[in-house]
């Protein structure tokens, strides 16, 4: 199992990962929270994938904290592979995530989105349908660029 890094530099597994979600979510519990998570993904120099999960919570309008994790498997020869790869990781998480979410009754004011690293503009256009076909197939909302932030900017920062 991998582990989610923190920005504090701790490891975290994704039932610690949900209780600082929770912890953060505490503070201030009138505010509204996106909990969201996005994979994206860069081809090495050996044609070897590295993918990179990020799990955010969003205070909106009041900033958030993020975790990520990175897993480098093997060779991916077309993008359509990545990207399916990366969305099937992302839905791991998710389902992962939102079970020990439901385990917390003290967050109560929140929304739970899946970011995809595809959009209107450039080569991912073409798979924008099957992408958000797979997501909503699994009950979750999802969220394409430029909305994407967890996928295209967080995890991508750490690609």
């Amino acid at each position: 199992m991998s582990l989610f890094n923190s920005s504090f530099g701790l490891q975290l597994t994704i039932p610690q990962v949900v209780e600082e979600l929770v912890r953060f979510a505490k503070v201030d519990q009138k505010s509204f929270y996106k909990i969201t998570i996005g994979t994206d993904s860069t081809i090495l120099a050996d044609k070897d994938a590295d993918f990179v999960t990020a799990v955010v919570i969003h205070r909106v309008g009041k900033g958030g904290r993020y975790f990520w994790r990175r897993i480098e498997i093997g060779k991916f020869y077309t993008l359509r592979d990545r990207i399916i790869q990366e969305v099937l990781y992302s839905l791991e998480v998710a389902k992962d995530v939102l079970v020990e979410l439901k385990k917390e009754p003290a967050l109560t004011n929140w929304s739970f989105e899946i970011h995809a690293d595809v959009g209107e503009n450039g080569p991912t256009k073409v798979l924008i349908q099957e992408v958000v076909g797979m997501i909503r197939g699994s009950n979750f909302e999802v969220k394409t660029k430029p909305d994407s932030y967890a996928a295209s900017h967080v995890a991508d920062k750490h690609t």
